[in-house]
């Protein structure tokens, strides 16, 4: 690659396969900006960014800006004279920040911009029943995730896919497409597109997703009901309320829909079969094969029904 340098920011285990592929092909880092260290868990043991343990493991320069517009921060991320930053699920930048490198600073977005701009594209796209998806780089400017797009990867999303094997694929695939845009930029092969060009009236936005967005609302399709689950399956995590003995909270995981296999709803009661656990939508049954009640592990519908009856079991509003 020709010679460049660059300053990786970036916080979270999606943004670490993205330095790991820059740093195993030999493009040179002047340094690792990454969150502070903060207390975690019940022992509030302090814990580290999975950026940061890449980074000390590799013996690569480790900055840790609780203010990333700090006088002393700045002056030292100036004094380390990258060509060019490189930002992966980071912070927002100031314009201090991304203005500072001559080649410009990029970032990596998991969506096809500027369609789910915003923090959760990957939740956003499976709950829209998307068929398609892709990571994109683009330069950074003031409004967040508009700079001019530099270069896209797309992906098909499968049927039954959920969020957490298309954050996989996508983390992956994004990887590959940053260590080809950074060689491009060095290159001097580049020609970025201005997202305006794009029809804008149609995109679809994605916003942060708050646990009272991950409520389950039956009144709707299956077919909406099993790509909302999907969408948040592992992590946050979609439920409801269900009432028999006791009021509980669920998480579902593991689901289908019972569209092809016509099993058509017949009144209000969650019931089950061989195969899991159905709940009424509007035309047809989830079958639930994986599912978590409140302050229990996640578990095989088996293992649910063993210590459940489905008898009277209704979904509380």
């Amino acid at each position: 690659m020709d010679n460049i340098r660059i300053a990786f920011m970036g916080t979270p285990e999606f943004a670490v396969e993205i330095l790991k592929k820059l740093h195993q092909e030999g493009v040179e880092i002047t340094a690792v900006v990454t969150a502070p260290d903060k207390p975690a868990g019940r022992g509030q043991r302090i814990n580290q960014s999975a950026v940061k343990e890449y980074a000390v493991a590799n013996q690569l320069k480790v900055l840790q800006p609780t203010n990333l517009k700090d006088a002393a921060f700045v002056e030292e991320l100036s004094s380390l004279n990258a060509d060019l930053f490189v930002v992966v699920a980071f912070r927002m930048l100031p314009e201090i920040v991304w203005g500072m490198p001559r080649l410009g600073t990029i970032n990596l977005h998991g969506s096809l911009l500027p369609n789910y701009r915003g923090a959760a594209p990957i939740n956003w796209a499976i709950i829209n029943g998307e068929n398609e998806t892709g990571v994109t780089t683009f330069f950074i400017e003031k409004e967040i995730d508009t700079g001019k797009i530099i270069e896209q990867a797309k992906v098909t999303i499968g049927e039954n896919e959920n969020v957490g094997s298309l954050y996989e694929r996508l983390m992956k695939l994004g990887a590959d497409l940053m260590h080809s845009t950074v060689q491009k930029i060095a290159q001097g092969n580049i020609e970025a597109i201005d997202q305006n060009t794009h029809d804008l009236s149609a995109i679809q936005p994605a916003p942060k997703i708050f646990k009272s967005d991950c409520k389950i609302n039956f009144d709707q399709s299956v077919r909406a009901v099993h790509n909302f689950c999907r969408g948040l399956s592992p992590y946050p995590g979609a439920w409801c309320t269900i009432k028999n003995s006791s009021k509980d909270e669920v998480k579902t995981f593991k689901l289908f829909t019972t569209e092809k296999t016509s099993i058509p709803v017949s009144g209000s009661e969650i019931t089950s079969n061989e195969n899991g656990i159905l709940f009424p939508c509007s035309d047809y049954y989830l079958l639930v094969t994986e599912i978590q009640q409140e302050g229990k592990r996640k578990m095989i519908f088996t293992d649910f029904l063993a210590g459940n009856s489905l008898n009277d079991l209704i979904i509380v509003d």
